[in-house]
């Protein structure tokens, strides 16, 4: 009686339990292997149940129920031919529609797309599922919209599901139609949180610990873990970052063991700027599972790329060449081997790259003439699709240069990166990468502050009314500019917008770091150490951490610390002398550093390090130690 509950309750990894102490004393219990395959089932292992139904088919193979049951199984579990060899074994007539339909989704999840449509079509026409299933295929042969309006007609015919309404927002999503795609998604939510409370949705974002739901039926019916994975991705591609984290938090609560493949991805992928090791982790974990998002194995690579570990690119790349013909686009694999080949081969990586931006070029130039006939015809679904293509090949196009442009910039030859820029205009400039870039080759020249002030003033104004959501060095970048051309004013005038968003923001949360204004004053107290008036520059670079509690942090430290080493140097070379007054200010300085900077990392740790650093010496307490010795040293 007490199973019965458990099992009508829904609390399968209870019965489980049981049943499985069951099956120790009577192992050939038919009722007993019966339950617990529905039990494993019903908690999405399906591996365990269809072991449970492989049992049951040799104890009573005359109930072909239980070999349908366990070619099921096997087809959810990710085992394709074994679900297929067992469904060919089943020749009972009543259920020739399901193992029909059951063969066509082991085709689809075996990607053999024509075998899969041949088995659809022989289903019966006015049955939903075929309809379901002609969407699925024309979703696969990326005909998103025809794909919409069979889901569409299916839930006409069967009323509201959860899982045609994300199959709906699905397509929508792949049009680049998020507005009705996230109206889909809302939904889903809305329904999953009215009708099953007991998932609490949105708990994890509020801050209240919830013990895990598990991976149960009623999750995988309300579909809303596929509603905020989707929800995350348009929000990601939207750039809202902190909307598509609080997605994945809102969802219903789980242990990581129980993760499903796309949540972990994602996870990886939108916390890959805080927790880049667990990022790098979970991605690596990924890719040597069966099964996983097609996107791991490209995102990974380009994240190697992104954080430089050229290396393990190469190496996954080598050790995964079925996996690079399956999920790598081929411009993605010239690009990844274009990057790769620049460590050891400038030249002929710049060559790579130079091909791919031709051939992207003259794509753009295609489209834009393709542009200009739709809307002579008035064609505005041709305009719309033709404006989509060339905004996709642009975005194509900008990794390609800038990873020419880094070829220079790594060379400090800025002027060659400025021609490289000039070239790509007529494309580019209107893209924000392109503009931002464009602003920091000029800035760099030292020659050109006057240009680099109209390229950086445009990404300001565009910001202007949340100015703290604009990067530091954007900011720092830009008042150099007006001191290096004698706009002091309007220098001042962006300092203290800046200063009056951060009061603003500490009013309301006095424990929240911004280093804003402390990096535009380090880059200005930087500037004038380069011109050699080390005085100014070191004193304007002091106050700018005052207070230390709320100003001394990584990045900060990374500018003070390049402006105290310049001047030791100099000071020990002879080249420049001090007053005694300055240098005991200096030394008072990296007392306080000393004294505040115990906890704050003195340098970003790499996420994969063969070999760790020393916890005690990463910090800005241990290097104000080391500055204020070598003070001490030159007073002696």
């Amino acid at each position: 009686m007490y199973l019965t509950f458990q099992i009508k309750d829904q609390r399968y990894n209870d019965a489980i339990l049981i049943l499985n102490d069951q099956i120790q004393k009577h192992p050939r219990s038919r009722a007993a292997l019966s339950l617990l395959g529905y039990s494993y089932y019903q908690s999405q292992d399906f591996v365990n149940a269809a072991d449970c139904y492989e049992q049951l088919s040799v104890i009573s193979p005359e109930v072909e129920e239980y070999k349908l049951y366990y070619a099921q199984s096997l087809h959810k579990a990710c085992l394709y031919q074994e679900a297929m060899k067992v469904a060919c074994q089943i020749d009972t007539p009543a259920f020739n529609n399901q193992i029909t339909k059951l063969q066509a989704a082991i085709k689809y999840g075996e990607e053999d797309l024509t075998g899969a449509k041949s088995l659809v079509e022989q289903c019966p026409g006015d049955d939903a599922d075929t309809e379901v299933n002609l969407g699925c295929l024309l979703w696969k042969e990326q005909r998103y919209d025809e794909a919409c309006k069979k889901f569409e007609t299916a839930q006409q015919i069967l009323g509201y599901h959860p899982d045609l309404s994300y199959n709906i927002a699905l397509c929508y999503y792949c049009m680049k139609q998020y507005a009705p795609a996230l109206k889909s998604i809302a939904d889903i939510i809305e329904r999953g949180i009215r009708e099953h409370p007991e998932l609490s949705v949105g708990m994890t974002t509020e801050g209240i610990e919830v013990r895990s739901v598990g991976n149960t039926l009623t999750l995988h019916e309300t579909a809303l873990i596929e509603a905020f994975n989707l929800k995350a991705a348009i929000e990601y591609q939207l750039k809202n970052y902190s909307q598509a984290c609080e997605a994945l938090t809102d969802m219903p609560p789980r242990g990581e063991d129980e993760l499903d493949p796309v949540t972990l991805h994602n996870q990886a992928l939108m916390n890959m700027e805080s927790k880049p090791s667990e990022g790098f982790d979970k991605l690596q974990f990924l890719l040597q599972q069966p099964t996983f998002p097609p996107e791991t194995f490209g995102n990974l690579l380009l994240l190697y790329i992104k954080y430089e570990y050229f290396d393990l690119a190469a190496d996954v790349l080598a050790d995964n060449a079925g996996l690079t013909y399956k999920y790598l686009m081929k411009y993605l694999y010239e690009f990844l081997e274009a990057v790769i080949t620049r460590q050891t081969a400038k030249e002929e990586a710049f060559r790579k790259l130079d091909e791919m931006a031709t051939w992207q070029t003259d794509t753009l130039r295609k489209l834009t003439k393709q542009v200009q006939e739709a809307r002579q015809s008035h064609d505005d679904e041709l305009v719309k699709k033709t404006v989509n293509e060339y905004d996709e090949s642009l975005e194509r196009y900008i990794p390609v240069l800038m990873q020419q442009a880094k070829i220079y910039w790594d060379m400090e030859n800025y002027a060659a990166v400025e021609k490289i820029f000039r070239k790509s205009v007529e494309f580019c400039n209107e893209h924000d990468v392109w503009k931002l870039n464009v602003a920091h080759v000029l800035f760099m020249q030292e020659s050109k502050f006057k240009e680099s002030t109209g390229f950086y003033e445009p990404i300001v104004k565009k910001h202007y009314d949340n100015i703290l959501g604009v990067s530091a060095i954007v900011l720092a970048n830009l008042c150099v500019s007006y001191i290096m051309t004698s706009q002091n004013e309007e220098a001042e005038e962006l300092m203290r917008k800046i200063e009056k968003e951060e009061e603003d923001v500490a009013y309301n949360d006095p424990d929240k770091k911004i280093y804003h204004l402390c990096i535009v004053n380090l880059v200005i107290g930087t500037l004038y150490c380069a011109k050699g008036n080390y005085e100014f520059g070191i004193s304007r670079v002091i106050k700018s951490l005052e207070p230390y509690s709320k100003k001394l942090g990584t990045d900060t430290w990374f500018y003070t610390k390049r402006c105290f080493l310049s001047l030791l140097e100099n000071m020990s070379k002879h080249m420049i002398m001090l007053r005694d007054n300055v240098v005991h200010e200096c030394i008072q300085f990296l007392e306080h550093c000393e004294f505040y900077g115990r906890d704050v990392k003195a340098t970003h740790e790499q996420p994969i390090q063969e070999v760790a650093e020393h916890p005690g010496k990463n910090t800005v307490t241990y290097e104000a130690r080391q500055l204020k010795a070598l003070f001490l040293q030159l007073m002696d």
